[in-house]
């Protein structure tokens, strides 16, 4: 369940000031190492001195402006009431130790219609997808449970920015999984739909959008765990495979099943080349077939196979131990590794985008797409 916290700061001088966040660990860190400007630089706060946890952002968002109407001398009473030491509750957050001070009851109703990407303060808000920040660690969950955290459009633009928040933020390692039982799932059925009404122009920008997905993940600057918690097929198997440790249990399923319904494979493919060599990489790409965890771990695509109730254990293990090294190293190595290939990648890319694009334009496609969607045998013309 994702929470959200309205809490307040105050200074040496207990000058308060109050906010909103969904990652209350890692806005307490922001405070402390003077990465926010304004009240934190002015009055150097560092002290996290009350919260609350709410299930709604709603009513979240409500709270924080209650609060921020009050005279002084009420919030200091509210602090006082859950907190009479002034104690710096981050500190024992960080330890794993904290009691929530103060928990408000909350409803999806009681509070007003508010925005739910809004809120002063607030972090990058994501509908498809949830990123949290914890002693260094960013954990970026696919959210979408009744679709089985399939690929959508809408998931694409989130993933490119939750990339970029962590690729900004303070986390030294990223993991990468999936709510529920599946991973990522492919791509999303009404997504198929729409992309058969999709023009010239608007398919070359879809997978230019896709590859700076892959390329993203591929390339960024922090080292990347996969915690493939169930089915990772098609897309998914590129966003499982392209991070640099790819964890999974028994029970996962992989494929690249992009041929069964006329589509093309391209840009997982020239990732794929160079992971497993040309030989496999042929039996992956044009039977399409769907191949399990320990196949995947002989062949080089998975690193561990992990039971799935140590499965994000293991991820934060493994991200600990990434830690103990030189954070300047590990992003150093990461760019020699990209930057040795990078000539070649942005060719063979640049090609991958044109064939899949144009893969699209095809009778086969709009049969295959079809026949999927209709839950039939496709009707192969070859054209």
């Amino acid at each position: 369940m994702h929470n959200y916290y309205v809490y307040m700061m105050s200074s040496k001088s207990r000058v308060l000031y109050v906010g909103i966040t969904n990652d209350i660990h890692h806005r307490a860190w922001e405070h402390q190492h003077d990465e926010l400007p304004g009240f934190t630089s002015k009055y150097r706060v560092h002290r996290l001195v009350y919260f609350e946890r709410f299930q709604y952002v709603r009513n979240a968002i409500a709270r924080e402006k209650v609060i921020k109407g009050w005279l002084r001398q009420k919030e200091i009473a509210l602090v006082e009431a859950a907190n009479p030491t002034w104690e710096d509750l981050s500190e024992s957050w960080f330890n794993g130790k904290q009691v929530l001070r103060s928990a408000q009851d909350d409803s999806s109703k009681g509070f007003g219609n508010f925005n739910e990407k809004s809120g002063p303060g607030f972090k990058m808000n994501y509908s498809t997808l949830q990123v949290a920040f914890e002693a260094g660690i960013a954990t970026l969950t696919l959210n979408r449970l009744d679709k089985r955290n399939a690929i959508s459009y809408e998931l694409i633009d989130d993933l490119l920015r939750a990339l970029e928040e962590v690729k900004n933020s303070s986390a030294q390692v990223l993991i990468v999984t999936g709510a529920g039982k599946a991973f990522c799932s492919g791509m999303d059925l009404d997504t198929l739909k729409a992309l058969a009404g999709r023009t010239p122009e608007q398919n070359l920008e879809d997978s230019r959008k896709m590859a700076s997905v892959f390329r993203l993940l591929y390339d960024l600057p922090k080292p990347t765990i996969a915690a493939v918690n169930g089915a990772a097929v098609a897309g998914g198997t590129g966003i499982a495979t392209l991070c640099d440790f790819t964890l999974a249990v028994p029970d996962a399923k992989f494929g690249y099943t992009e041929v069964r319904i006329g589509f093309v494979p391209a840009i997982v493919s020239t990732f794929l080349l160079r992971q497993v060599g040309e030989k496999i990489a042929r039996d992956l790409l044009l039977t399409g077939r769907l191949f399990d965890s320990q196949e995947g771990l002989r062949i080089g695509l998975i690193n561990e196979i992990v039971p799935p109730e140590r499965l994000l254990d293991r991820a934060r293990e493994l991200a600990t131990q990434l830690m103990e090294n030189s954070p300047a190293s590990l992003t150093y190595t990461k760019r020699l590794l990209s930057d040795h290939a990078r000539v070649e990648l942005d060719s063979q890319i640049e090609a991958a985008v044109r064939e899949n694009a144009a893969i699209r334009a095809t009778a086969d496609f709009r049969e295959g797409v079809t026949s999927f969607l209709e839950k039939r045998r496709p009707k192969w013309t070859g054209r």
